[in-house]
């Protein structure tokens, strides 16, 4: 899928013209011109505007992805209310590129725990990383207890060097400049998980079984890297949900202790002073509410902005990102939305209804998931698969779209790559060419 250099043909009598079109709403930001070509490197896809009415001229968006920002005046006198109060602001994907305000130093390794194969990678990684570019490496602690590397005496000086961290113990956020993951799809669920707040950028090696998010392959990973090193690379923003779960304390204790009867049972008094316990998650695919090992309908109220629109009798629901639309969500029968898309779907797990289809929300709302006052079991949630839990009656989830996405690195562009995904991992729309008619028939 190699890019394509776009020819712009410009009539003659148009040449002189150098007239563009601003968007006022966009603080002048989109520019669409008839004389000058889009600035940037070649894009293999792009979206043509319509010629203006009353107008022969054509012209091309500068936006390859997104639709033009709105003319927010109506007629001679009718406009829309200016928000001042922005949430967000939607960037060409094609001119996220990634820049360095200081060269990187620091690197954390992500490497498949419990696969043979990747210990060579992650062998000759770990040394062009610290002797080529003399790179500080951070590593899970628990990859370095791996026999094969323990044992290699070789590695030893290389593994001197490293900076080790143990999950949910140690804080690296502010320590890593950018991540290097070695693996499938899971470790980079797995580089999103360690970071609750803002996410270094993160370069993903296809080494796993499917490798849907992970778009560079090993075999030229010295060019690759050095290419991040030194800023030219492209970059798709994965959003991120931010979840916020509000359970009621019924934890059991077997001391008596602050109020706690000997059999474990909280006190009615001291569980209003307590409050209730809150935990936030940052997740990069989906949220999974589903009936767990009950064999009952799961039967969960789902609140928009505090209304309430729809109660799901099934298995569940998936509330997923776009990066997670071609996960679990597609499994069941969602559709898959390109990572650049501002959205969140809603996606029913067997719904045992026949008109239940699933949604796309604007990525600015904030969803509620509850049990029904009349569920007859309780529900679980997990969050890319992991923290699984039971949700009670009482227990809240409430997603939102974080403000802090997670930079993937592109091999060639957003769209390119994710299209290639699509074909290779997916083998999306794969199907038998339809033969031509042999002889020309008469119709």
């Amino acid at each position: 899928m190699e890019a394509e250099q776009e020819n712009f043909c410009i009539s003659k009598d148009d040449e002189s013209t150098e007239s563009a079109f601003h968007c006022s709403a966009c603080h002048d930001d989109e520019e669409w011109s008839c004389a000058n070509p889009i600035r940037g490197r070649a894009k293999t896809r792009s979206l043509s505007a319509s010629p203006a009415l009353g107008s022969t001229k054509e012209f091309r968006r500068t936006r390859s992805l997104h639709g033009p920002c709105p003319v927010t005046t109506f007629g001679p006198k009718a406009c829309m209310l200016q928000n001042p109060k922005t949430i967000m602001h939607i960037q060409d994907p094609a001119s996220q590129r990634l820049t360095w305000n200081k060269p990187p130093k620091s690197v954390l390794v992500i490497k498949k725990i419990r696969d043979a194969s990747l210990l060579q990678p992650f062998k000759e990684l770990c040394v062009y990383l610290t002797e080529e570019n003399n790179m500080i490496v951070y590593v899970e602690k628990k990859v370095l207890e791996d026999p094969a590397i323990v044992n290699d005496d070789n590695f030893g000086p290389v593994k001197k060097k490293f900076c080790t961290f143990r999950e949910d113990y140690d804080d690296i956020s502010n320590q890593i400049d950018f991540i290097i993951c070695l693996g499938g799809d899971g470790t980079l669920l797995y580089a999103s998980s360690l970071f609750q707040g803002s996410v270094p950028p993160v370069m993903a090696f296809h080494l796993g079984s499917l490798g849907f998010l992970t778009p560079f392959n090993f075999e030229n990973f010295q060019s690759q890297v050095t290419q991040v090193i030194e800023g030219n690379a492209a970059l798709v923003l994965r959003s991120r949900l931010k979840v916020k779960v509000v359970k009621e304390h019924r934890e059991k204790k077997t001391l008596i202790q602050n109020g706690i009867e000997e059999n474990g049972v909280i006190s009615t008094s001291l569980e209003m002073e307590m409050g209730k316990q809150i935990m936030q998650y940052q997740v990069l695919n989906e949220v999974v509410v589903d009936r767990g090992p009950s064999s009952y309908l799961s039967n969960v109220d789902v609140f928009l902005n505090g209304h309430l629109i729809t109660t799901v009798q099934g298995d569940g629901v998936i509330v997923s990102t776009p990066t997670g639309s071609t996960a679990y969500a597609a499994a069941a029968g969602a559709s898959m939305i390109h990572p650049n898309v501002p959205a969140i779907m809603i996606t029913p797990i067997c719904p045992h209804s026949l008109s239940f289809r699933p949604i796309v929300v604007p990525a600015g709302v904030e969803l509620k998931i509850m049990l029904s006052p009349d569920a007859r079991n309780t529900a679980w949630v997990s969050f890319d698969g992991r923290k699984r839990q039971e949700v009670c009656h009482g227990d809240s989830i409430s997603i939102t779209t974080s403000c802090y996405p997670l930079p993937s690195i592109c091999f060639r562009d957003p769209v390119s790559d994710w299209f290639e995904s699509l074909a290779e991992c997916l083998h999306w729309n794969v199907r038998k060419k339809q033969n031509h008619f042999a002889v020309e028939e008469e119709f």
